[in-house]
């Protein structure tokens, strides 16, 4: 029996793929949660033209994407915050602060769980950024964190 996957399904597929399972393991789970539906020609035919309605959504996402990641190519950031008189912070330096600093420099629609700091900032000092605004499209954005 041929089922189209309404949604991820470990160890047999992913959402929208046409697979083949037992008959009694499609009637019996995954057509009644809701998990796939049967593979018949007009379920292909409405799969196939929402592949392709969504192809064309996800290009423009992707084209935003790229286009914001190339205005963010020469930002430089500076993050000021409170030290001791060794240079280390009170605290730390996280995303959030990143997200500040960006909505200060125009860049007001980035949401802070996509910026990713790799190491942790607790000191003064130059550090680096990632913005995954796409699963296609990363950029790194310098900081600085300087004393205030």
């Amino acid at each position: 029996m041929q089922v189209i996957l309404k949604e991820d399904v470990v160890n047999l597929g992913y959402k929208d793929d046409i697979v083949t399972v037992k008959d009694g393991y499609g009637r019996n789970f995954l057509i009644p949660t809701g998990k796939a539906v049967i593979a018949s020609e007009s379920a292909k035919k409405v799969l196939a033209e929402n592949l392709k309605q969504r192809a064309h959504k996800l290009a423009k996402i992707k084209e935003d994407a790229q286009t914001l990641a190339a205005k963010l190519e020469g930002v430089a950031l500076t993050i000021g915050a409170k030290t001791s008189s060794t240079g280390t912070i009170f605290g730390s330096v996280t995303n959030i602060q990143v997200a500040e600093a960006l909505a200060k420099a125009g860049f007001e629609n980035i949401d802070r769980k996509i910026i990713y700091i790799k190491e942790s900032v607790k000191e003064v000092g130059s550090y680096k950024a990632v913005l995954k605004l796409h699963k296609e499209v990363s950029v790194e954005v310098p900081f600085e964190v300087v004393s205030e």
